[in-house]
């Protein structure tokens, strides 16, 4: 068995006038992210996570924010891609691990509905899927409500056929 650890990293700025999307999931709130998609921070960084455990560079090559198409693009859409990004490389995902720093609003309420929607985009089980949030007591930018980020950590698996002789 070939398997593969990634690392993700996404950040974006909260502006008014914008749906605050994390984990697929809209939460009510005065501020959303501001980004050339949907701007949901927990999904690209898991997306980063997958793309880069495979060796397949990150979603800003795969989704690029000069490209038209991905305007206001749900991300829901763009796992599933990189999902079939990886399964064309004979990898799938084992398990995702992911924090998302936000000082506000409270995520808690939001966590199962995160894990299921990113459960079924890589097709896992959803205990397959943590989800973490935490604040940044009131430090940084996250702290002073001027974006929230979000890492994440995949674990990818090849299985090795064994030929039929």
């Amino acid at each position: 068995m070939n398997i593969r650890v990634g690392h993700g990293y996404d950040v974006h700025r909260l502006e008014e006038g914008r749906k605050l999307i994390i984990g697929g999931v809209c939460i009510p709130h005065t501020k959303g992210l501001l980004g050339h998609s949907d701007a949901d921070v927990l999904l690209h960084a898991v997306m980063d996570a997958v793309l880069g455990a495979a060796a397949l560079g990150d979603i800003g090559q795969h989704f690029p924010d000069t490209d038209d198409t991905y305007r206001g693009a749900d991300s829901m859409k763009l796992a599933a891609i990189t999902r079939a990004l990886i399964a064309q490389k004979g990898y799938r995902v084992v398990n995702i691990d992911a924090t998302v720093l936000a000082q506000r609003p409270k995520l808690s309420p939001y966590m199962e509905a995160m894990k299921k929607n990113i459960a079924a985009a890589y097709a896992l089980e959803e205990d397959c899927v943590n989800i973490k949030a935490t604040t940044e007591e009131h430090l940084g930018f996250t702290g002073a409500e001027e974006g929230i980020a979000a890492h994440a950590v995949c674990l990818l698996s090849k299985e090795k056929t064994v030929p039929c002789s």
